[in-house]
C-alpha cells in the first residue's frame, strides 16, 4: 500500500469512527507500524493546515479524531441547530480544575479543597462526560475516585494532561 493510499485509509476510517481511535488501533487495521503511521497522520495534519481545510485531525491520548476547525463553530451551529447547550457554572469550572489537577480525586476531598459541598457540581460534569469514575479509594467507605475524560481534554484542546498549564506559586498552598 503506498502512502496516498494509507492517507485516503485513515482517512475514511477517522471520519467513519466519528470519535477518536487509538493509534494501536490504526496500525492493526492498516498493518502497518506505529512510527510510519505517526509520520503519514502528522502529513496529514500539516496538508489540512496548509490547504486551509474545514477538517483537521486532533491528537488526544495517544488517539486520532477527524474533527471540524473550532472557527467553523458559528457556521456549523446554524446547520445542526444543538439543544440548549448551557456552559458551565463557575463553581462547575473549579470543580472541574480540581479533579483535572488532582485527579484521582474523592468528592469530599474536592469539598475540602473549595470549602462547600460539591455534588450538584460533580453531577453536572458526570452528565456532561468531562469527569468520570475511574475507581474506588482503599479504606473505610471506599469513596469513589473521579479523573477527567478524553471529551474534557477535547473541550481545552489538550492532546494529554501533561499539557495542562502549571499551577500558579501559592495555587497548591491553597488547595487548587
Amino acid at each position: 500500500m503506498d502512502i496516498r493510499e494509507i492517507k485516503s485509509v485513515v482517512e475514511a476510517l477517522l471520519f467513519v469512527a466519528g470519535d477518536a481511535v487509538s493509534v494501536k488501533d490504526l496500525c492493526s487495521i492498516i498493518n502497518i507500524d506505529e512510527i510510519t503511521l505517526r509520520r503519514i497522520v502528522n502529513q496529514m495534519i500539516d496538508s489540512c493546515i496548509e490547504e486551509e481545510r474545514g477538517l483537521q485531525i486532533i491528537e488526544v491520548n495517544d488517539c486520532y479524531q477527524l474533527c471540524t476547525k473550532p472557527e467553523h463553530f458559528e457556521y456549523i451551529e446554524k446547520l445542526v441547530k444543538p439543544q440548549n447547550r448551557q456552559g458551565l457554572s463557575q463553581a462547575s469550572m473549579e470543580t472541574l480544575a480540581i479533579v483535572a489537577y488532582k485527579q484521582p480525586i474523592t468528592k469530599s476531598q474536592i469539598d475540602y479543597i473549595r470549602g462547600v459541598k460539591s455534588e450538584s457540581c460533580i453531577l453536572t460534569l458526570i452528565e456532561k462526560e468531562l469527569i468520570v469514575e475511574i475507581g474506588r479509594m482503599e479504606g473505610p467507605g471506599r469513596p469513589i475516585l473521579y479523573g477527567t475524560t478524553d471529551n474534557f481534554l477535547k473541550l481545552f484542546g489538550l492532546k494529554s494532561l501533561n499539557e495542562l498549564p502549571a499551577l500558579k506559586e501559592g495555587a497548591e498552598e491553597a488547595g487548587a
